[in-house]
């Protein structure tokens, strides 16, 4: 069983993931405003937090930079806002997904799965070398020559599945599957995931390179 907060101001969304999420055998509490929300994220210590971005009083945006100043919670944004600049921004924030609205709880869940799932390898503190580039799957980190990125989990785990497999393509439909819980739909939180990891690269000469196979996936290049 999974406990898991939702701050969200539309009670129409909350009262169908209450009833979704209590057949599948998980507690759902819930807060109406960003306040309400980090009130309740201190005192209920959830598993998993679903964030609304357009809240009265507090932004979700706000929200989230307190979630993620003293926790590494998963958060999935469930917002109206499906632009690229208010996903980018909600990433580069730390949510590890971003579901745009009206979404289906069948995919909802999909995701809920895959962002608790990758508590079974939190412990595995080894390193993926490819290149310059290595993985310190302990610290979330990357390392490039004397260069240190902390990644965000989605950005992590892309990296994980592209390190350890360099030189062959990985599938979108495998990523997707792998990291999100579905493989049909929209995709761009993966390209956008894609382009934030191609950065980090590109800002230390010799780095390896994520090469797109167009139509198939991508690749990771020494």
């Amino acid at each position: 069983m999974l406990n898991l907060l939702i701050i969200e101001d539309e009670p129409a969304y909350i009262d169908a993931l209450e009833v979704s999420l209590s057949r599948e055998g998980h507690q759902l509490a819930a807060a109406i405003d960003g306040k309400e929300g980090l009130e309740q994220f201190r005192t209920e210590q959830p598993d998993l937090v679903l964030l609304d971005l357009m809240l009265p009083g507090m932004s979700g945006l706000d929200v989230l930079r307190k979630i993620r100043s003293d926790s590494d919670v998963p958060v999935i944004v469930l917002s109206a806002k499906d632009s690229e600049s208010d996903i980018v921004t909600a990433l580069e924030l730390g949510a590890d997904d971003y579901l745009t609205k009206p979404y289906s709880v069948r995919e909802l869940m999909a995701r809920i799965r895959v962002a608790m799932r990758r508590s079974a390898s939190e412990g595995d503190d080894s390193a993926l070398t490819v290149g310059n580039a290595v993985l310190d799957q302990g610290r979330y980190q990357l390392r490039l020559d004397g260069t240190t990125f902390d990644l965000p989990r989605k950005e992590f785990e892309l990296m994980q599945h592209l390190m350890g497999r360099p030189g062959r393509v990985v599938t979108r439909d495998h990523l997707l599957l792998e990291i999100w819980g579905y493989s049909w739909g929209d995709s761009k939180t993966l390209d956008q995931h894609i382009r934030r990891l191609r950065r980090k690269l590109e800002q230390v000469d010799g780095s390896p390179t994520i090469t797109t196979i167009r139509g198939v996936g991508y690749r990771l290049d020494s």
